[in-house]
């Protein structure tokens, strides 16, 4: 349930940003199963996912493959990362550059980000999604484990689900990077304020209504002061 409350409430956090833009150049950097990717080349962009992960990338490239010809056309998928942008791509290439779920992995989102800036047309959007620092102690507390909670008062690391060492950004730290990259924090929204602590293998509602209610609930806290300050991830726009 974590995964499609997150997937569902981007892509309407994307398609609300995006509003009045048609045919855009999308790079989608980490696109992962192609979630994204697809729903943007469905909605008429031009969208290049590249993501590392072989295991990610063939379901993405599966997941094409059911999709008719026309969004196809429109969809091109590359193994690889975002440090081989600077290399594969010129200045001013795309309209649109999304980097979900990879800033959390490096240990600093500075030296990315300026790369994926200089990708971006003039009037381009940078959408990124981090793990909310200001939120880390929230997980472990809710588990009752109250040393990992009381440190993560104190450091921007932790280990996810997967057991992976990762580490979490601050808007305000975000919004100083973009700005000094002359791409300037345009808006930005949380996702997963109230899901986030779900049992692993939760699965979404089956009834129609109540799950719409959800999504309502959680589309709202993601864009409602206090609550989207808490979310678990932050999804943060910039604007060239």
């Amino acid at each position: 349930m974590r995964n499609l409350v997150r997937q569902e409430l981007v892509a309407r956090q994307l398609a609300e940003q995006l509003a009045g833009r048609t045919a855009q150049r999308v790079l989608d950097i980490g696109c992962d199963q192609g979630t994204q990717a697809l729903r943007l080349a469905r909605a008429g962009h031009y969208v290049t996912g590249i993501d590392s992960d072989a295991i990610a990338l063939g379901a993405a490239q599966a997941a094409l493959a059911e999709e008719p010809p026309e969004v196809r056309d429109r969809v091109q998928l590359l193994s690889g990362d975002g440090h081989q942008c600077g290399r594969w791509f010129g200045p001013r290439s795309f309209d649109v550059v999304l980097c979900h779920g990879v800033l959390m992995y490096l240990p600093d989102p500075d030296p990315m980000i300026a790369s994926l800036a200089r990708l971006l047309a003039p009037g381009g959007l940078l959408s990124l999604l981090v793990r909310n620092r200001d939120a880390l102690a929230l997980r472990p507390a809710a588990a009752g484990d109250w040393r990992a909670a009381l440190h993560a008062f104190e450091t921007d690391r932790y280990y996810n689900r997967l057991g992976l060492a990762a580490r979490a950004d601050r808007l305000s730290d975000l919004a100083v990077t973009l700005s000094e990259v002359s791409v300037p924090l345009r808006h930005w929204y949380g996702v997963r304020v109230f899901t986030d602590n779900t049992p692993e293998n939760m699965a979404p509602p089956v009834d129609g209504r109540q799950l719409a209610q959800l999504l309502e609930a959680e589309e709202r806290a993601g864009r409602t002061d206090p609550y989207r300050q808490v979310a678990a991830l932050l999804h943060v726009f910039g604007a060239k």
